[in-house]
């Protein structure tokens, strides 16, 4: 059996150079919003790009795009060294990224709180997606700092939940996500998009969001949506 080509399929993906930095790109997806997104990736076939509708943010005025640094665990017992994978992983975290924990279904710990929102913001990440919980929830939102997350417990990951690895493909729901994509969340939730495809999807999403100036004005003027729809609205 040769699995060399599945293996390759599954292996950290080279991060595509964009027309735009990557600043640029994620302020720019701030701007627009996921239904847009999700509208353009459909009709590249992408049906599949959103995250479980249970993951949502803290507060739902939270927005934030960037890049995806993964972070992958799952419920583990041991203590060795644990602090120090910790350090190791949030020093790695690098500018306009977003943490995205893949938790293997973990309904227990919370991989979150307020200090890793202190040391993440330090390194310059712009927010955290997490498929589990987070404690600090007060102290959390007093940083400003867009959490989305399933649930919130006082538990903590010690003795509980270990990272496995970071920087590697994970996968949340039916979403496979890789080092480098781009991730939009907002109060409908998070999508992900490929990063190969995240500029020309961003360009197609600011002129969906422009073009619905347009059909919002002729719905104000009184057009019926019958002639909304013959003059190229939607709904």
């Amino acid at each position: 059996m040769n699995l060399d080509q599945f293996a390759a399929s599954r292996e950290q993906h080279e991060i595509a150079r964009l027309p735009i930095p990557d600043k640029e790109l994620c302020d720019r997806y701030e701007q627009v919003f996921t239904a847009a997104v999700n509208d353009v990736l459909r009709e590249l076939g992408l049906v599949y790009q959103t995250l479980p509708t249970g993951i949502l943010p803290l507060r739902d005025d939270m927005k934030v795009a960037g890049i995806a640094f993964t972070v992958k665990g799952s419920k583990n017992l041991t203590l060795t060294s644990e602090m120090e994978q910790r350090a190791k992983m949030l020093e790695e975290i690098h500018e306009d990224s977003i943490c995205i924990w893949d938790t293997s279904g973990d309904d227990e710990s919370a991989q979150w709180g307020e200090i890793m929102t202190m040391a993440s913001k330090r390194r310059g990440c712009r927010g955290a997606i997490i498929d589990g919980g987070v404690r600090d929830t007060d102290k959390v939102l007093e940083q400003n700092f867009p959490v989305f997350c399933k649930y919130r417990t006082s538990n903590g990951m010690l003795g509980r939940f270990r990272m496995i690895g970071w920087q590697m493909p994970v996968k949340l729901g039916d979403v496979m996500i890789y080092p480098g994509d781009v991730i939009l969340g907002d109060i409908d939730g998070v999508i992900v998009v490929p990063r190969k495809l995240a500029y020309d999807v961003l360009l197609k999403a600011e002129y969906i969001k422009e073009n619905e100036k347009d059909i919002k004005q002729m719905i104000v003027e009184g057009l019926t949506p019958t002639e909304v729809v013959k003059r190229g609205g939607y709904f």
